[in-house]
């Protein structure tokens, strides 16, 4: 017995039991008569073959034969494959013409006949799919089983609850003769099928029940796909399901599978061609097959798939047309309508955009995202004024930047093109303003103000609409400051553009939305920008805001203040695969930690993310990414991995964005590793030029002028360098650590050793204050360097171990290679004996004594350390002394180089 046939005997114990006692009141000379009825594929056939099957096992004969609707008009079908099963000579031959057959004589022969041969043994015929029987193999059925009372014939008929024969006294006078007996199959419970599958999980029997209906067909169906979802196997069960129903269906199931969820009676009438009652039966039918599920469709999509798949594709979009209208003045939800003018292809009527672009809108809410790029497309496709087809263009590059940058950029490529052609109306400016201006494209952003503001563009005749004006700003309401304030009132934290381009006639210039607060203002500004953090949740027209926050925290708080954030909202973003967010953020997150120093994890970073998005070639947003990418591989020492990634396409106008700023940055730092100093200076001061342009000369984001002086350092033009550094020296950052540690470092350079000593030992001072771990040991290294110089090896030992150290943990292997050659893998032999002291111990020490210690370890002398902390030398040696005893070591030497003792920055 095969698994379908124990799948639909499966807790069909009492069905078993009246089954047996036929075949045995059949044995004994009591005739029977049994109808087995069920919806398609619940197991009819498949238990008709049970009775079959059980009665030549005790001896009968069995007479098989199978109605179809394809060979309903032909005479005596079914007849003919009953006497064809009889034993030769058993039964008479048929009558040669319908005529003759249609005899009552006839009839009455054929069932003495039967009768005699069950005089031999028990006869047992069986009929599949009784509504399908031709007329006259009918009555000589209804013959049969009028005539055969007292004989051991047992009659069992298959027939479908919803489908009966032509003839409807056939039905009649069978449910009147007094040895008729009914048997309904019914589909399995969901209880059923987990009986019946006890090595499957819950879950997992639940997903088939769902997916099949409870349909015994469909569920074997299922367990042959391999994998979760349905696959050949089922669409071929619910093919035949469906063909089994009879060629008067197909165009009901066309109807359903075409509408759906709106697939009720008077539309799948009306869809198909025929009458409400009609479509109801169908319908019934249907649902108790277990295909449908009242109200919403088809039972999986993978079966209204089949069915969609096998119609002509002209005609599955004729229907979807006709669906649409239905929907549309049915009152059907802007998604439902949208979804069938998506699958006619069909744009034509005029409701047809709007509700596209609203259920757009709501599908991107719901994060339905291919969807609502799909009904953009269509709208945007077909729409032919250029200010609505540009809007459109530009809400697809808002909703596909979600997943893809790269494509959110190209979606702008039409409107920009149409603008340079003059075809675009001012109207349609605006939204195309802000969106570039939200990707960092600044230069075309505001290329797109001055349009608007010249009123180029318009066509003759058009009217000037809210928003055309100059003194109205396109770019109101993007930017993330505003909201920073209490009842969202513009606060401290607003961004001020530069005086020259303070406005592009009467709007906010694009820079201005990527600007830190004034200084006055940077601590109100950063305060508001974390409660702000505090409060968002990622969704759209939220992202803009939380990135500058971020920007904010990051630059003007530091990267450790920073990152947390960071990473919340990337998580957020890749849990709800919103893969373009996640670039976004997750290049703050890289950027932060490169801020720190840490290479590897910045390159990290940048490369998950850049594998998370789509590969199309790059794009301006995805290209600060990159920069973090070589800058990360140029720092750590792996210039052929930084070339690899420089030498991937990147986008036309790309120094024209924010981000293209930072990716000549990240280029002129490759330039500088692999000694081709003017190449580097040139990208240095292309990103010099724009900054001042834009009025975001901020240091503290882009040091332009220290790596421009360390080109011209290389390039032996030393007053050049000195003179950028002097001028980065007056920038309102000046006073920010990390740019003062840097720009000393290479002011240091061009100063005698003594007054070089005196440099570093302040950049070192606020490069440690920074955070930022490789400039750091780059500085450190400087200072060994000049200790040496100085003629003081041991300081100068102990320094350079330090610096290797940090510089190791950084992931700068070229930086421990200059530092300490010949200890790439290994840590130097006295660094490595100095291990780090136990945390009991360090615990032991005062709060006075492990800054003592701290400024030790970074090589200050006993007496800087006591100018720095405004004591003795002597209480400097006290302290270290008794620094040493508690440490259990035996000198400043044996000082641990990873000291961090992780107290508050004093120095």
């Amino acid at each position: 017995m095969g698994m379908g046939d124990l799948m639909v005997l499966f807790r069909r114990a009492e069905e078993l039991s009246l089954l047996e006692k036929l075949i045995e009141g059949c044995g004994e000379g009591n005739s029977g008569l049994l109808l087995i009825e069920g919806a398609v594929g619940c197991g009819k056939s498949e238990f008709l073959e049970t009775v079959a099957v059980n009665s030549e096992k005790r001896g009968g004969i069995v007479l098989r034969g199978m109605a179809t609707a394809e060979e309903r008009r032909h005479p005596l079908g079914v007849l003919r494959q009953l006497t064809a099963d009889a034993p030769a000579g058993a039964l008479p031959p048929l009558p040669s013409s319908p005529a003759e057959a249609g005899r009552v004589g006839a009839m009455r022969q054929f069932a003495s006949a039967v009768r005699e041969l069950s005089s031999t043994a028990p006869v047992v015929v069986c009929v599949d799919d009784l509504h399908h029987v031709d007329e006259l193999s009918g009555r000589y059925l209804l013959h049969l089983a009028r005539g055969t009372r007292e004989a051991k014939v047992l009659l069992a008929l298959t027939e479908s609850v919803h489908e009966h024969g032509d003839d409807p006294l056939l039905r009649t006078e069978l449910l009147r003769l007094p040895h008729f007996s009914r048997l309904r199959l019914e589909r399995f419970t969901p209880e059923a099928v987990r009986a019946m599958l006890p090595d499957r999980t819950e879950a997992e029997t639940a997903r088939l029940h769902r997916a099949g209906g409870g349909n015994p067909l469909l569920l074997r169906a299922l367990l042959q796909d391999p994998g979760a979802h349905p696959g050949e196997a089922y669409t071929q069960a619910v093919l035949a399901c469906l063909h089994r129903c009879g060629p008067a269906t197909t165009a009901l199931t066309e109807a359903i599978a075409v509408l759906d969820a709106l697939a009720g009676a008077p539309h799948v009438a009306r869809l198909a061609g025929t009458t409400e009652p009609t479509a109801a039966r169908a319908l019934a039918a249907l649902e108790d097959a277990g295909l449908l599920r009242r109200g919403r469709g088809f039972c999986h999509p993978a079966a209204r798939a089949a069915v969609l798949e096998r119609m002509e594709p002209d005609a599955r979009r004729a229907l979807h047309r006709e669906a649409a209208l239905l929907a549309r003045a049915a009152g059907a939800p802007d998604t439902v309508v949208a979804a069938q003018l998506l699958a006619a292809r069909h744009t034509g009527e005029d409701w047809a955009l709007p509700v596209l672009r609203a259920a757009a809108d709501q599908l991107a809410a719901d994060a339905a995202l291919d969807e609502a790029t799909a009904l953009l497309t269509l709208a945007r496709d077909g729409c032919a004024d250029d200010a609505r087809r540009t809007e459109l263009s530009v809400r697809l590059g808002v909703v596909t930047g979600r997943t893809d940058p790269a494509a959110a950029e190209l979606h702008l490529a039409e409107p920009l093109a149409a603008l340079a052609a003059g075809r675009l109306e001012p109207r349609a400016l605006g939204p195309l303003a802000r969106t570039l201006a939200a990707q960092g494209r600044i230069d075309e952003s505001t290329e797109v103000l001055e349009r608007l503001a010249a009123g180029e563009g318009r066509h003759p005749g058009a009217e000037r609409r809210h928003g055309d004006i100059p003194g109205d700003d396109p770019l109101d309401g993007l930017s993330a400051f505003p909201q920073w304030g209490a009842a969202g009132r513009r606060g401290a934290g607003a961004p001020k553009p530069h005086p020259a381009g303070r406005a592009v006639r009467g709007a906010v210039h694009p820079a201005a939305l990527w600007a830190l607060p004034a200084e006055a203002e940077e601590g109100a500004a950063a305060q508001a920008a974390e409660l702000f953090l505090r409060g968002a949740t990622l969704a759209e027209g939220m992202v803009e805001p939380a990135v500058q926050a971020l920007r904010t925290l990051l630059y003007l708080e530091g990267a450790e203040r920073a990152l947390p954030w960071c990473e919340t909202f990337a998580g957020q973003a890749a849990e709800r695969g919103a893969t373009g967010w996640q670039a976004v953020f997750a290049g703050l997150l890289a950027e932060g930690r490169l801020r720190l120093g840490d290479l590897t994890g910045a390159a990290g970073t940048a490369e998950e993310a850049l594998r998370a998005v789509p590969a199309r070639g790059g794009g301006v947003q995805l290209c600060a990414l990159t920069a973090t990418l070589v800058r990360a591989r140029t720092a750590m020492g792996r210039p052929e991995a930084a070339a690899a990634v420089l030498s991937r396409p990147v986008p036309d106008r790309l120094t024209g964005s924010i981000h293209g700023l930072a990716y000549l940055r990240a280029r002129g730092h490759y330039a500088l590793a692999t000694s081709r100093f003017h190449a580097a200076l040139g990208d240095f001061l292309d990103i010099g030029r724009h900054m001042k342009r834009w009025g975001l000369d901020r240091p503290r984001v882009l040091p332009w002028r220290a790596d421009a002086a360390e080109a011209l350092l290389r390039l032996g033009e030393t007053h050049q360098a000195d003179r950028f550094l002097a001028d980065q020296m007056t920038t309102r950052d000046a006073n920010d650590p990390w740019v003062r540690g840097m720009s000393l470092r290479l002011r240091a350079s061009l100063r005698e050793p003594k007054e070089r000593q005196a440099m570093l030992t302040k950049a070192v001072d606020d490069l440690h204050r920074s955070g930022d771990q490789y400039e750091l040991a780059r500085a450190m290294s400087d200072f060994g360097q000049v200790l040496r110089v100085l003629g003081e090896p041991a300081r100068a030992a102990m320094v350079n171990r330090r610096a290797w150290h940090v510089a190791k943990a950084c992931g700068a292997e070229a930086l421990c290679v200059k530092i300490l050659p010949g200890h790439t893998g290994e840590a130097p032999e006295a660094a490595s004996a100095a291990e780090a002291p136990h945390a009991d111990l360090v615990a032991s020490l005062s709060e006075s004594e492990k800054r003592v210690a701290l400024l030790a370890v970074h090589g200050h002398t006993n007496r800087e350390i006591a100018q720095k902390l405004y004591i003795t030398v002597s209480t400097v040696e006290q302290h270290l002394t008794r620094v040493y005893r508690k440490l259990e070591i035996p000198g400043r030497q044996a000082l641990p180089v990873d000291f961090h003792l992780g107290v508050a920055e004093f120095i």
